[in-house]
């Protein structure tokens, strides 16, 4: 047997209620007939008959009694459900899966958490910083930042942001060593390298000769893009980081940026999620609040390098 109608039953229960069927059809916006012909398909559903009618007004049987106990049971717990979803829409809640590079984690997302889980208690956030690329639907990301160029067209893709590599060095430093005039002068200053996979990158340029390559020399490289900024601002030499990575500290004067007439190599940020028509509220708002960071750190970024 089908399970009956909702909209068989509602009428029902109004019916029941109201105790006619023109009343009940005032309540749900149809006409009596109508109501009617819902009353007796339900009855034709269930096989049995749930009123005894007569002229004067509805009686319910026997079994019209017990079922509607039951229904006003099921629609109470409908009326929750609705209730339920309306507030976790407006109130965003569950467990929130964030996959993200250590260096967007440390630097851009973390100092501005408690900001994020004090604006929405009910998210339970799970981040997880790592620079290897993973499969996403199998870990179960609900949310992933991403640089550089993307390769799984699985994901709903978002530009989040463009980044640009800048050399930077503390005014200490750079009193004590000199300021470099162009990228082969680097040579001759302590250049703090970025690891990855044990690995110094190498830095690259844009000038009127073209593209320089750097392979940077000095007494200290790091993994950790916090630390490596930690080891510019300190006056330990010359950093290559993306911009908003020392976004603050271009903007106090703890760090400067040098070679300016040289352009650096720009990086695409992406927000990535997996696709479906209808986000969780959860994703949703981390979505914006990342949009966000990211905005403030573009106009900081600006301000500090306007002359």
């Amino acid at each position: 047997m089908s399970l009956p109608s909702l909209s068989n039953i509602d009428a029902f229960v109004r019916a029941v209620e109201d105790g006619n069927f023109t009343q009940a059809a005032r309540r749900l916006h149809i006409t009596a007939s109508a109501v009617s012909r819902r009353i007796a398909r339900l009855e034709e559903e269930l096989g049995v008959r749930l009123f005894q009618r007569t002229t004067r007004a509805l009686r319910l049987t026997d079994d019209g009694r017990d079922f509607y106990a039951r229904c006003q049971h099921i629609l109470a717990e409908l009326g929750e459900a609705k209730e339920s979803l309306a507030r976790s829409r407006n109130r965003p809640t569950g467990r929130l899966r964030v996959e993200v590079p250590q260096v967007i984690g440390q630097l851009v997302l973390t100092p501005a958490l408690p900001r994020f889980l004090q604006a929405y208690p009910g998210i339970e956030l799970h981040l997880t910083m790592r620079d290897e690329v993973v499969d996403p639907i199998t870990e179960g990301a609900d949310v992933l930042i991403r640089m550089g160029p993307l390769t799984d067209s699985r994901l709903v893709a978002r530009s989040l942001a463009m980044t640009r590599m800048v050399a930077v060095a503390a005014p200490d430093y750079l009193k004590q060593h000199g300021t470099p005039a162009m990228p082969s002068d680097l040579s001759h200053h302590q250049c703090l390298g970025f690891l990855r996979q044990g690995v110094v990158g190498e830095w690259r340029f844009k000038g009127p000769e073209g593209i320089t390559r750097v392979a940077p020399r000095g007494a200290f490289h790091v993994s950790q893009g916090a630390t490596l900024r930690d080891a510019a601002a300190m006056g330990l030499g010359i950093a290559w980081m993306m911009d908003f990575m020392v976004t603050r500290e271009l903007a106090t004067g703890a760090l400067v940026t040098v070679l300016d007439t040289y352009a650096g190599e720009e990086r695409p940020i992406y927000l990535l999620h997996p696709p479906g028509r209808h986000l969780p509220s959860r994703v949703r708002v981390f979505l914006d609040f990342v949009k966000t960071l990211f905005a403030h750190s573009r106009a900081a970024h600006s301000e500090s390098s306007a002359p």
